[in-house]
């Protein structure tokens, strides 16, 4: 699979504020990215550096192996081939939508046009609402017509901010699924912009979890929870709590819940202090009269309960396949596979 973008070392500043600092990045051609991080961690900043709406201080940023910004060297952003999809949409209220999708078609002869038009509403479902305006539309429809204009002119890379953070909850899901199989079909490679990681977990190939400016780790869903680089990246992506352990002479952490195996993402000596990264489905309970450890809180997810336990002044989530009350003492069970030393 062949590069379509390449960012190599990139830095931008705002006066003399860093925000983005050696950042580098590679997307394959048809691949979906995800940048992923809390509000003024850089990912809007590096979405207008990519479209070419902010100036490189330093780095390279090539699009299919041609160069379009290098300091000396920059492309301006019409000439780019980059679409753009924002979190209010930004159709023209005055076009129907028909005319919001071939706005960027006007060159071409108004068959063909039309033709093309047609097209991308059926693409995205929305065969029969040409000649709607955009606020008789609902949030996922207004949405979709956005991605049908961007992707009419076929661009070379779709940048999206956060897609979905204005679509009611109940039809995000839907609509992620949806798009997701629309960009698979088409081959589009795109980049899109997150606070969420249930929408980067849906929606995305690779995942840049990223935090000041730079990024913490690149990689799929599954590399970056299972494995994540850092306690960083694993409190982001969340679900998970931290036993207190010390490492033993035998490689084995000794813990208030017995001695565990675990594998270690730093370099941790023996005698060392340090902490386990627990899944709470790897912290199973069993309500039992001779349990030392009590149920702290119960929290209510739908399909499952996860509780908060106290283990020794620690707190840590669980799960049980039995309900199980507050303030009632259980016996602990660590299910020991993918525990992970930070």
């Amino acid at each position: 699979m062949s590069c379509a973008l390449s960012i190599q070392d990139l830095t931008c500043q705002y006066d003399t504020q860093t925000v983005l600092e050696s950042l580098s990045l590679e997307v394959d051609q048809g691949e979906i990215v995800c940048l992923l991080g809390a509000s003024g961690c850089g990912k809007t900043t590096l979405l207008k550096a990519i479209a070419g709406l902010l100036p490189l201080s330093s780095g390279h940023m090539s699009l299919n192996c041609v160069t379009i910004d290098d300091g000396a060297n920059w492309l301006a952003p019409e000439k780019r081939n980059i679409g753009m999809i924002f979190q209010d949409y930004a159709l023209f209220p005055h076009l129907t939508v028909e005319e919001n999708v071939g706005f960027g078609l006007r060159s071409l002869p108004a068959s063909e046009r039309s033709s093309k038009v047609q097209d991308m509403l059926e693409l995205v479902h929305l065969s029969g609402f040409g000649d709607r305006y955009p606020h008789q539309l609902s949030g996922g429809q207004q949405q979709r017509v956005a991605i049908a204009r961007s992707l009419a002119y076929k661009p070379d890379l779709l940048l999206l901010d956060e897609p979905f953070s204005n679509i009611d909850t109940q039809v995000r899901h839907d609509l992620i699924a949806e798009i997701r199989k629309i960009f698979k079909k088409q081959g589009v490679t795109a980049i899109f912009v997150t606070h969420s990681r249930e929408e980067a977990f849906a929606f995305a190939d690779k995942m840049a979890v990223m935090n000041h400016g730079v990024i913490e780790q690149y990689g799929t869903a599954s590399e970056l929870y299972y494995q994540p680089s850092s306690k960083f990246v694993a409190d982001f992506l969340g679900g998970g709590s931290y036993l207190p352990a010390t490492r033993n002479t035998d490689g084995l952490f000794v813990t208030a819940l017995g001695t565990l195996e675990a594998q270690m993402q730093v370099d941790i000596p023996v005698g060392n202090s340090c902490d386990l990264l627990l899944r709470p489905q790897q912290v199973l309970i069993q309500a039992s009269d001779d349990g030392e450890v009590t149920v702290l809180e119960q929290q209510f997810m739908g399909d499952h309960c996860r509780y908060v336990i106290d283990v020794h002044g620690t707190k840590l989530l669980a799960t049980s396949s039995q309900p199980i009350s507050v303030g009632q003492k259980v016996v602990v069970e660590i299910d020991e596979q993918g525990i992970l030393a930070f």
